[in-house]
């Protein structure tokens, strides 16, 4: 199957499992579209359009025996390993501000230690229509359904 196609397929798939139903519509109809797409990230930053019922807070818990580099590894292989223990693969689908990484397929770690603590909106399709996570600017969040 074509890259762009799996990619279409896990956004939209992420998109209708978090997002509110009342926004779903707008969200899929930027992504489907190349020229459109870059106006959905924009508003990642401070994304208000998860369903609570599906997005739950994720702590940052690093060890606090670690100086900073090493707090912000070990947080990272905390977010790391819950995702896999939902089931999360080795790669994953990236729809982000960062223009560098979005829309594109990348390994689990690297595309967490791209986004995590960026302070840019991100959200890395895991599973689609399953697992999700959203690192924005406010708020870390896990999206499983």
């Amino acid at each position: 199957m074509e890259i762009s196609t799996v990619r279409a397929e896990y956004e939209a798939a992420t998109i209708k499992a978090f997002v509110l139903r009342g926004r779903q519509e707008r969200f899929l109809y930027l992504l489907e579209n190349p020229k459109r797409r870059k106006k959905f990230p924009d508003e990642l930053g401070h994304f208000l359009w998860f369903d609570e019922r599906y997005a739950t807070a994720v702590l940052w818990k690093p060890d606090p025996g670690v100086g900073l580099w090493g707090r912000h590894i070990s947080g990272i292989g905390n977010i790391s390993r819950l995702l896999r223990s939902k089931g999360a693969n080795d790669n994953c689908w990236v729809i982000s501000q960062m223009k560098g990484i979005d829309g594109k397929e990348m390994e689990l770690d690297a595309a967490l230690e791209a986004v995590v603590g960026n302070g840019s909106g991100s959200i890395l399709c895991c599973v689609p229509g399953k697992l999700a996570y959203f690192d924005g600017e406010d708020e870390s969040l896990l999206l499983s359904r």
